[in-house]
């Protein structure tokens, strides 16, 4: 049974909103990372929109930010790089929203692509900040563990204020927009999938921003012999199984490349409203997930 964080609460709220704002401000003068090889790429423009009902695309065209929004605010997840958070602060407006109407940040995996941006947007908005535990640790100190795969590849990033942890399986929510958090780690300790549903008129869809699958990490780093991270395969079994259980009819990913995100937007652009929606998608994303890791643990026992 799913447990529930419920944040509706409107005089808790401000008061966490505005040590959220104070925090964040300190955060917000912590140097930016120095400029990465694939920044430029992920940040390419992309024109932010809807997705279905109240969810929206505020990324680039290599990194993912939804936003989500109610009646009594609004929810988004991920930040991009540092760079990206103005990107984001910009097709929000864009939209006809509002940065300050964001109430709660949440995250994907706290590597600087995803998790580089939150401090600013944080500043930005005054939001509070829910992860789960590991990933709180490391956006609090804007510094990834060597329990992270990727831990000798990985710049800083600013620090994020994070107010509430979820478990797995737990429900957040901001008035009436609810939101699940779904433990799908290996990536990262911490990586954590999340659904909702959106609606249009009677119709409602399941929406599935599912964290990163790829066992990537470090020369130095073997899946198969990490004293580090000893449950990385199976938290890695853990998520695909997850996801093969999800009521999923839209898939989005952190790298939206990862999911073909824009090849079903084309066909969507190209007549077929339902274009995004593959009720199959969850389910092939956790099969490539095994697939990779199967490649991956074969590599590494092959290695003396």
């Amino acid at each position: 049974m799913m447990t529930r964080v419920d944040i509706r609460g409107l005089a808790a709220l401000a008061f966490s909103l505005l040590a959220a704002r104070s925090s964040a401000q300190t955060a917000s003068a912590t140097p930016a990372p120095a400029a990465c090889p694939s920044c430029a790429v992920w940040n390419a423009p992309h024109k932010p929109f809807r997705i279905y009902g109240n969810s929206y695309w505020v990324g680039t065209n290599g990194l993912g930010s939804i936003l989500i929004v109610g009646r009594d605010g609004s929810v988004l997840i991920d930040g991009g790089v540092a760079e990206t958070a103005p990107i984001i602060e910009a097709h929000i407006k864009e939209l006809g929203f509002k940065i300050e109407d964001v109430k709660l940040l949440l995250n994907s995996h706290v590597h600087y692509d995803h998790a580089g941006g939150l401090a600013e947007l944080q500043r930005a908005s005054g939001a509070g900040v829910a992860a789960s535990p590991s990933s709180a640790e490391v956006l609090r100190r804007g510094s990834s563990g060597p329990d992270d795969p990727q831990f000798a590849l990985l710049p800083n990033f600013a620090p994020v204020r994070v107010m509430n942890t979820v478990s797995d399986g737990e429900t957040v929510h901001l008035g009436s927009l609810a939101i699940t958090a779904h433990y799908t780690a290996g990536h990262t300790p911490g990586g954590t999938t999340w659904s909702w549903v959106s609606c249009e008129g009677e119709k409602c869809l399941n929406i599935v921003y599912a964290d990163s699958q790829t066992p990537i990490s470090s020369d130095d780093f073997y899946f198969t012999r990490t004293a580090t991270y000893p449950s990385a395969i199976r938290d890695f079994e853990h998520g695909a199984e997850t996801l093969d259980h999800l009521p999923c009819d839209i898939l989005l990913t952190p790298h939206p490349d990862a999911s073909g995100l824009w090849e079903r937007l084309a066909l969507r652009d190209n007549g077929n409203p339902l274009g995004l929606v593959d009720t199959n998608s969850c389910r092939q994303y956790a099969a490539n997930a095994r697939a990779a890791l199967a490649k991956r643990i074969a590599t590494e026992k092959a290695k003396p």
